[in-house]
């Protein structure tokens, strides 16, 4: 949530983030083993504050005063300002924090440099590297695809730019509390939910998705969704392609 562009579309969508994009548990322990040597943070693209540790310090960065003013007064010191230009020294924090984030950068390469320098060269970013098997919502909405996969850097990617990393798979749990895109995998009714998806930044650029949950609908009102994806509902969690990266200290 880091371009001007970004914070506009945040300033927009992000009204309802607050009731839709609770932090997981799961999530949060993975993401907790991996902070766990850092004493300061600098939470950067944070939202309104989701998966910052308590029993850190911590200081989040963010462009969009609607993110901004839906954080809770407990939360970290706040400053408005890019991923690409962060107002901090070299080395000012033991690690920096990015969490689903990297892709609404207007660029990314920057923005991880920044990262770096100000954070003694650890780094640790929740992305998503695409649809690593089959989602069904890409039945009824397949240009979902083509958007999303292409505002996402790949692990080599990543590489490539900040050094050496290491790749943690984040399994998705089925009645996973943050709201983002694959969050709602064996709830399919929640897609049908205007305020479901209005706390997803993929549904502000996809067009034409009426027939889709039209679609959708009938399906679930049929019971042909279950008929076609019923297996999934013996699952607890899947991978749907979100990763942990770690950078610097914590590649190894």
């Amino acid at each position: 949530m880091e371009s001007p562009v970004a914070a506009v579309l945040y300033d927009g969508i992000g009204k309802e983030y607050r009731a839709y994009r609770l932090p997981d548990n799961r999530i949060t322990a993975i993401l907790s083993r991996e902070l766990a040597d850092a004493r300061v943070i600098v939470n950067i693209g944070a939202g309104a504050g989701s998966y910052e540790p308590h029993d850190k310090t911590v200081v989040a960065v963010e462009p969009s005063r609607v993110m901004i003013d839906q954080r809770r007064r407990h939360k970290a010191a706040i400053v408005c300002a890019r991923a690409e230009a962060l107002p901090f020294r070299q080395d000012t924090f033991d690690c920096a924090m990015a969490i689903l984030t990297i892709h609404h950068w207007s660029d990314i390469e920057r923005g991880l440099f920044e990262a770096v320098r100000v954070s003694k060269g650890k780094l640790v970013l929740l992305t998503w590297i695409g649809f690593v098997s089959h989602f069904w919502l890409l039945d009824y909405l397949p240009q979902i695809k083509p958007i999303d996969e292409s505002m996402f850097p790949s692990i080599g990617q990543l590489s490539s730019w900040i050094g050496p990393v290491r790749s943690v798979v984040v399994p998705i749990p089925h009645d996973c509390t943050d709201g983002f895109l694959c969050a709602y995998w064996r709830r399919p009714e929640a897609y049908l939910d205007e305020g479901v998806r209005s706390a997803i930044s993929t549904f502000s650029r996809v067009r034409d998705i009426r027939e889709g949950l039209g679609r959708l609908k009938d399906d679930i009102s049929t019971g042909r969704w279950h008929e076609k994806y019923g297996n999934l509902v013996e699952k607890g969690e899947i991978d749907c392609g979100y990763r942990l990266v770690v950078s610097g200290a914590g590649a190894a």
